[in-house]
């Protein structure tokens, strides 16, 4: 069978669903082809349930640790872990079941099954048909389209000769569905993942040993707070192994699973209940029919122009797969930009810098814009101001007093280059950040707005009066 649309939309995650809604909003008759569930890796095996099973943690740590503190006596505590994952999946249902409501509402079409991009064929001179094959083993399906919208996503990476096998050696993925905590975990990579997963079972009660080959950790984030994030997690029992070559040839599977890594020209191993790859994440481009059309792909992601045009310029892509910044609101805003192009709405490029990005661990890390060291890579005569939550009554009243609100400024124009935070709730607290960049506004402005008291949000125009070495409280 065979039928048309507008927009045909490849992936049915973050950005292709919410490209589909805003498609539907502007009369397009719009598909989605999914071949796993609608929400992708961010409801599914990203975003949603690793938050999730984060506050879980949060909850055991606060009970376990600090009710004392707060004069609650809780006497025993014990995890239930099967308690966390089944909290886990009711939120990530919750969520899937509104998005099959929301297409619904937009009359747009799901097919369930593995769409391929046709080159020209008796369906359209040009490339960009989808056939479906459907997963109820039903014959496939043939959208003809005006516009495509690839948004297949990524899939975790993994090292050479380190096969992912979710039983021994895990991907985020496999560990999201664990039915045990392990005793002890190996990390494998120090960015945003490896931290957060870190985090989290060290809170569980795991015993964690984070690997990475470089010699600091969240290499895309600020020094400070990579330097304060690494120090609150050892405080907390996290070890870190960095600078380390891993010798992947070297992986023994038995009771334990064994590893041997190369630091400063000396070899050792680790061994551990189960090691977790966290290395990155590689976009979905294989079997998808790309061979089919004139689109390039460069280090494995789709090409594309500043409104996501490929090379065969009816067909768009987004998210994941075309690299840049892999976050879900990324996703989203360049599936909304796309739509708005195809629509032939006049749609200006995203300014990258202006995406916040944030990390849930324990303490929380969230920024916007340059890192101090980019700025001055870049030429800037940098100007900072930096407050401690210590100093607010709020993070003291919660009991989460660690870390820290820095601005980044240009001296010569006053500019806020970029913010950078790290304590509890910060990755709340970004936005205000976030917006104050977006309308240019300088610490003055931002020092300037009534902060209420008592609330964590002070601590942001605190520094903004550090800046000028005017902050009221420190």
């Amino acid at each position: 069978m065979s039928k048309e649309y507008d927009l045909v939309i490849l992936g049915g995650g973050t950005g292709g669903y919410v490209a589909a809604i805003r498609a539907a909003q502007l009369g397009l008759t719009t598909a989605i082809v999914e071949k796993s569930k609608l929400g992708g890796t961010c409801l599914h095996n990203g975003c949603i349930p690793s938050k999730a099973l984060l506050k879980s943690a949060e909850v055991f740590r606060v009970t376990q640790q600090q009710a004392d503190e707060f004069g609650v006596k809780t006497g025993d505590v014990s995890l239930d872990f099967s308690q966390v994952q089944k909290r886990k999946h009711q939120i990530v249902d919750q969520l899937h079941a509104g998005i099959k409501g929301l297409m619904k509402k937009g009359k747009i079409d799901v097919y369930h099954g593995t769409g391929r991009i046709l080159g020209a064929s008796i369906f359209s001179p040009m490339p960009g048909t989808i056939s479906v094959e459907m997963d109820n083993g039903e014959e496939n399906e043939i959208l003809i389209l005006k516009n495509l919208l690839i948004a297949t996503g990524s899939k975790p990476r993994t090292l050479p000769g380190l096969e992912l096998d979710e039983t021994h050696v895990l991907s985020s993925d496999g560990a999201l569905v664990m039915n045990a905590l392990p005793s002890s975990m190996t990390i494998i990579g120090a960015g945003v993942i490896g931290i957060e997963w870190a985090s989290m079972l060290t809170d569980f009660g795991v015993n964690v040993t984070v690997l990475d080959r470089l010699d600091h950790i969240l290499p895309t984030e600020d020094r400070e707070v990579s330097v304060a994030m690494k120090k609150a997690l050892e405080k907390r029992g996290v070890t870190f192994i960095l600078g380390a070559a891993i010798d992947t040839e070297s992986l023994e599977k038995a009771e334990t699973v064994t590893i041997s890594y190369t630091v400063d020209g000396a070899t050792h191993s680790i061994s551990s209940d189960k090691i977790l790859v966290s290395v990155g994440r590689s976009a979905v481009v294989d079997d998808i029919g790309l061979a089919n059309t004139e689109i390039q792909v460069e280090n494995g992601f789709i090409q594309t122009n500043k409104t996501y045009q490929t090379k065969d310029d009816h067909i768009y892509a987004i998210g994941d797969v075309i690299g840049g910044l892999q976050l879900a609101h990324v996703a989203e805003h360049e599936g909304l930009h796309a739509v708005e192009h195809m629509a032939g709405r006049k749609v200006e490029p995203i300014d990258y810098e202006m995406v916040p990005r944030c990390v849930y661990s324990y303490p929380e890390t969230a920024a916007v814009g340059l890192t101090e060291q980019q700025a001055r890579d870049q030429g800037y005569e940098v100007k900072i101001g930096k407050f401690p939550f210590q100093a607010n009554g709020k993070a003291l009243v919660n009991g989460h007093a660690d870390g820290f609100v820095k601005l980044v400024t240009d001296q010569q124009t006053n500019d806020i280059l970029g913010v950078h935070m790290m304590g509890a709730h910060v990755t709340d607290l970004i936005s205000e950040a976030g917006l104050a960049m977006v309308m240019n506004a300088i610490p003055w402005e931002v020092s300037s707005m009534i902060h209420p008291h008592p609330t964590l949000s002070e601590a942001f125009g605190e520094a903004a009066l550090a800046v000028e070495g005017l902050a009221i409280h420190m």
